[in-house]
């Protein structure tokens, strides 16, 4: 017999929760919004607006706080300092936005003063690249593309696989492909026509009935503002790590939502119940305890990757954690009660 952490005639009342799940998840949302509005938009790093990585390499340990204090001269714009490797390796990586700056001025500028404040440290400079503003801004289009194609591609499989409507879904991707386009002729800005085409694939979805899809889609929807704005709380940079976390996040939270979605048609074939609200909760509860043991699982990976995995993948992992904890949550408050609240048919009583 497997391990279950759940009672097997656990009866909790999810759905009847799901208005105040809903205004927990309005509230998160809506002061993660509020903080990206403040603060002009995400914190982008140097990926995505350009800059120069310098990793400096030391004979002896040093703290973070003395090499920065050491640099404090240089007044080198948005410079960020991480550990790069293990800690034995006295590896560091400075990121900076370069400015008007080239990136050899910047090496000169950094050998000048870990000399002049760091005497009797020896020291060597491993690696030292640089990032155009004009490459940070194509990078950053294509992953806020990425992210939409991944959510679009997943609307028609969850269509086609839990509603059998491949041809429904197919017209919505026709619609979305040209809509898009009709975007692109007026020569929006990706992020605006990302958002605009997420737009029209939530109305295409309602207005085609596709409820599994809306729901699936609407909670990945939700994982991802959730993620952003505890980042932009945080004040934490986004860079191409964070894009793939994001990505990461939005597979594993479908994961979840396919394995109750999969117990909701499987009870609704059973008619175990004449209310969809009652099949909907009864499916939650079925699949609880592998939910929380698969999150529980991967959970403990990542807090060892945050704890032990250096400085480089720190935010990386932060971003799982938030996801993987805020992904589990919307299977089982956001992605099922909307598949209820979208319901076009009449429900009888239980």
């Amino acid at each position: 017999m497997g391990l279950q952490i759940i009672r097997p005639d656990t009866d909790f009342d999810f759905i009847g929760l799901r208005k105040w799940a809903f205004l927990l998840s309005g509230l998160f949302i809506l002061v993660g919004v509020l903080s990206l509005l403040i603060q002009g938009g995400p914190k982008y790093g140097i990926d995505f607006a350009g800059g120069v990585i310098v990793q400096v390499k030391f004979d002896q340990s040093i703290d973070v706080k003395e090499l920065r204090q050491a640099l404090k001269e240089a007044n080198l714009p948005g410079l960020v300092i991480q550990r790069f490797g293990d800690k034995k390796d006295n590896e560091y990586l400075l990121r900076t936005s370069a400015g008007k700056l080239s990136a050899e001025k910047i090496r000169i500028m950094v050998e000048e003063q870990l000399k002049k404040n760091l005497s009797g440290k020896n020291f060597d400079i491993q690696r030292l690249e640089m990032v155009g503003p004009k490459v940070g801004a194509d990078l950053r289009a294509r992953a806020l593309e990425a992210m939409f194609y991944a959510v679009l591609l997943i609307a028609i499989y969850i269509s086609g696989r839990f509603e059998q409507r491949w041809m429904v879904a197919a017209i919505m991707a026709g619609g979305l492909a040209l809509g898009v386009y009709v975007l692109k002729l007026l020569a929006m800005p990706m992020s605006v026509l990302i958002i605009a085409a997420m737009l029209i694939t939530l109305v295409l979805c309602w207005y085609l009935k596709l409820n599994y899809a809306l729901g699936a889609v609407l909670a990945l929807i939700h994982d991802v503002l959730i993620t952003i704005g505890i980042f932009s709380l945080l004040n934490k940079e986004f860079d191409l790590t964070i894009v793939a976390a994001l990505l990461t996040i939005i597979g594993y939270s479908l994961n979840d939502t396919i394995i109750v979605f999969d117990r909701i048609r499987e009870n609704l074939r059973a008619k175990i119940s004449s209310s969809l609200a009652r099949t909907i909760n009864v499916s939650i509860n079925q699949t609880l305890s592998r939910t929380l043991l698969t999150s529980g699982t991967t959970l403990v990976v990542v807090v060892c990757l945050f704890l032990f995995g250096g400085g480089v993948i720190h935010d990386f992992a932060f971003a799982l954690l938030v996801g993987i904890v805020v992904g589990t949550y919307s299977s089982i408050y956001v992605a099922s009660p909307i598949l209820l609240g979208f319901n076009h048919k009449p429900e009888e009583k239980a």
